[in-house]
């Protein structure tokens, strides 16, 4: 039976290119977004429609995956919305919209698997934080607070799951190039690409058992934009 990863937010961008990379492998791939029109079940993907910004979105995907009844050797938190604004003027409704898709559903979708983890004394939970966890912004509010608690959400994950040998990776990329940057007038080579990120969840994935890449700080080579 080949692995499983389990990635949110896996139908385009980065998400996508972790699947595909860990695809790529051998592995097979639950990806989980509110739409999968987009992606045909294959061998070795299995889509999932749910909305993870609420509580009932992140029970339905759970049930999948426990319907499957494998072991989950990945987990990828990739999901996440970016609503522009200053905390003084962002539109009332988006601090609790970024805060549960963006915080939210990684904190239930973890609890939800820890336990398969922790039993198997294996398993790999890597959490999609940003740059924005590190350096705050202007017309980022509500999304450098989440950005921020999902790295606090990592860290203190990593000093639990130690003596369990479930390996927690915080993964801080600078701005790639996604969909969300459709329409910029800057060059291709200002942002990182999909692959980027892909390759470097892939590579502290494969690291021995006795070592772990607590996190991962990647931006573009002229820096943040």
């Amino acid at each position: 039976m080949n692995p499983l990863i389990i990635v949110t937010g896996g139908t385009k961008g980065i998400g996508r290119a972790i699947a595909d990379r860990f695809i790529a492998a051998g592995f097979d791939a639950v990806i989980c977004a509110r739409s999968v029109e987009d992606v045909p079940p294959q061998d070795a993907i299995f889509p999932v429609a749910a909305d993870l910004s609420t509580r009932a979105g992140v029970d339905v995907l759970l049930a999948y995956i426990h319907s499957l009844k494998r072991p989950v050797d990945v987990l990828v938190n990739n999901t996440g919305v970016f609503l522009p604004g200053q905390i003084q003027n962002e539109a009332e409704g988006t601090f609790d919209v970024v805060m549960n898709t963006n915080l939210g559903s990684a904190y239930h979708l973890t609890r939800g698997l820890l336990n398969g983890m922790i039993t198997r004394r294996q398993g790999h939970i890597f959490m999609m934080c940003s740059t924005a966890s590190i350096t705050p912004y202007t017309n980022g509010g509500s999304y450098c607070i989440s950005k921020f608690a999902l790295l606090g959400m990592s860290r203190v994950l990593r000093e639990e799951l130690k003596p369990h040998d479930v390996k927690v990776t915080a993964v801080l990329p600078g701005a790639t190039l996604t969909a969300s940057w459709e329409g910029t007038d800057l060059p291709e080579e200002r942002f990182l690409k999909p692959a980027d990120v892909a390759d470097s969840v892939w590579g502290a994935y494969s690291l021995s058992r006795s070592a772990v890449v607590e996190e991962i700080l990647i931006r573009p080579q002229l820096g943040d934009i």
